[in-house]
């Protein structure tokens, strides 16, 4: 190949990247435009201190399992997730009635064997949320 004289050699990433003069930017505005930033003569004011980042507070929740137990319970209500103190209903269930069967087969037949039906002790509790009516949980005597 012949060399056909001197070259210029490519242009760098830096050259490419320089603005236009400031003459051929402000000759199409509609309006007087002032000297540019960083001309001589013009002072450069630098933008205000930002305030620092608040820092990043990191909590751990531990979620513990509902213990519910035969009273009412403070806990959060899966439905409408309120901190609440559960509503308790209390239901006859297997103690109950096992409770009025020996009565029964003790002698309490007229109408004595009926009495594990009136202690809530012997029965069944149920939680309720009292915001939204939810049942939460139960707890059974056996």
């Amino acid at each position: 190949m012949e060399s056909k004289g001197p070259s210029a050699p490519p242009p760098t990433y830096v050259d490419s990247m320089q603005p236009p003069s400031y003459q051929a930017a402000t000759d199409s505005l509609p309006y007087p435009a002032g000297p540019p930033m960083g001309a001589p003569g013009v002072p450069v004011t630098p933008y205000p201190p930002q305030p620092a980042a608040a820092p990043v507070v990191v909590q751990t929740v531990y979620v513990q399992p509902r213990q519910l137990g035969f009273q009412p319970t403070q806990t959060t209500c899966a439905s409408c997730n309120q901190l609440v103190l559960t509503h308790v209903v209390y239901t006859p269930g297997a103690l109950t009635w096992l409770s009025c069967g020996g009565l029964f087969l003790v002698g309490c037949w007229l109408g004595c064997c009926l009495i594990p039906f009136c202690i809530d002790g012997l029965k069944d509790v149920e939680h309720f949320c009292p915001n939204c009516r939810t049942n939460i949980g139960a707890c059974r005597r056996l």
